[in-house]
């Protein structure tokens, strides 16, 4: 039986939000300060992944200009309707504790939520629909009567409070393109705690509500919980968790959490969550957080990991689907494109002019001096991603510093 090996997105892809359209699979995954916003990776076996597109690439859809380090786009989540596709993500202003008089001990955050849709999904994406600025982790979820509900994590930044205040629903109007009526808080977690990254699905007249809970370093887990109406009360897994490595400092897929789940054509269930690959001794997870794949099951209204119960795993059967690889990734760019190949990335700006040009000196990445290794604003730094421990890399750089206030590297 064919297996697929995990991570299936290697290196830095956290945050996966799988949607099956027709044939065609989906993962969207978070970029933070990198710009474009937003990796889509595009499947049609489960096994096989490419890169398809980045879809914040407009400085009207996106400006990072200023967000600190790890900030940015976190948690996307993609969505069908059966007439358009969805994309909500948050854009993160600040996160960390506040200095200001008069607010100690308060924990003071800026998570501002945002849609998007297309008809395409490779295609030109709309412009932001600002959504809420309530929490992070934002999700779209489509009943079958027809209605929408937004969720995501409740952030309560007073003095003495849960940071992580549960689970909030709130409706969404298509035709006034704005959240309606009240703001439910669903879900208050476990003792897990630092409760997070909600979807919602309907299942046989279930409604289950899935998050990332325990923080998502070694702790990490997935949770699941369901009810009868979508606002709730909902009741607990009779695991609590489905999935998590949280006491098995063996396992060589850790901080196994934030995840999501999606059906292929035979009715088969398949889980999608973030892991690390450490070095020995849950040392540093070097490549960033990945994504990885698994088969589940459905017992007695609950779902479960085949094999290893709740285990995160380096291989899981793949399901029955024609094979179908794409052509491998150019290991070598001799930029002699006008466009950047789609594996790199900037850091914050929408105006990739102002710091890069191909054109230039045809057959280079020209980089201009902007400011310095550690700025917010404008730091013209290009990159792709590590994706293997081991690996050799080497570039020619024409540099001709005119001053020692210049550097290059």
């Amino acid at each position: 039986m064919p297996e697929i090996q995990n991570p299936i997105l290697k290196g830095f892809n956290p945050d996966p939000s799988i949607l099956r359209v027709g044939d065609d699979y989906y993962i969207a995954t978070s970029t933070f300060e990198w710009f474009p916003g937003v990796q889509i990776h595009h499947s049609r076996d489960l096994i096989n992944w490419r890169l398809l597109t980045r879809p914040l690439i407009r400085a009207s859809q996106l400006n990072m200009l200023g967000d600190p380090d790890s900030c940015g786009i976190w948690a996307p989540c993609l969505s069908h309707d059966g007439d358009q596709f969805y994309l909500i993500y948050t854009d993160v202003k600040r996160y960390g504790r506040t200095s200001v008089g008069g607010a100690a001990g308060a924990s003071l955050r800026d998570f501002h939520n945002y849609m998007v849709t297309a008809k395409t999904i490779d295609g030109e994406w709309s412009d932001p629909i600002y959504m809420n600025s309530s929490g992070f982790d934002p999700s779209l979820f489509h009943d079958d009567d027809g209605r929408k509900w937004f969720v995501n994590m409740l952030w309560d930044h007073r003095p003495g409070q849960n940071r992580f205040a549960g689970i909030v629903a709130q409706e969404y109007s298509r035709n006034e393109k704005k959240l309606t009526g009240e703001r439910v808080n669903i879900f208050s977690g476990t003792a897990l705690g630092l409760t997070e990254a909600p979807h919602l699905y309907k299942r046989d007249g279930w409604y289950y509500l899935l998050t990332a809970e325990g923080g998502t370093a070694w702790g990490h887990a997935v949770t699941m919980a369901r009810s009868r109406n979508v606002l709730g009360p909902y009741e607990l897994h009779p695991d609590t968790t489905i999935i998590t490595a949280r006491s098995r400092p063996d396992a060589p897929l850790q901080r196994a959490g934030h995840a999501d789940l999606v059906e292929t054509q035979d009715g088969e269930t398949y889980i999608v969550y973030l892991c690390g690959r450490p070095l020995k001794n849950r040392g540093r997870c070097t490549l960033g957080r990945e994504t990885a794949i698994q088969k589940m099951q459905w017992r007695d209204g609950w779902l479960y990991t085949e094999g290893e119960a709740g285990l995160p795993q380096l291989t899981t059967p793949a399901p029955k689907l024609t094979a179908h690889p794409f052509a491998p990734t150019p290991e070598r760019d001799d930029f002699d494109s006008a466009t950047l190949a789609i594996d790199f990335q900037w850091l914050r700006t929408p105006y990739p002019e102002t710091i890069f040009s191909l054109t230039a000196r045809p057959g280079h990445l020209r980089l201009y001096g902007r400011e310095t290794i550690g700025s917010v604003f404008t730091q013209a730094l290009v990159a792709r991603r590590q994706q293997a421990h081991s690996y050799s890399a080497e570039t020619l750089l024409d540099f001709e510093p005119a001053h020692f206030q210049q550097a290059a590297g």
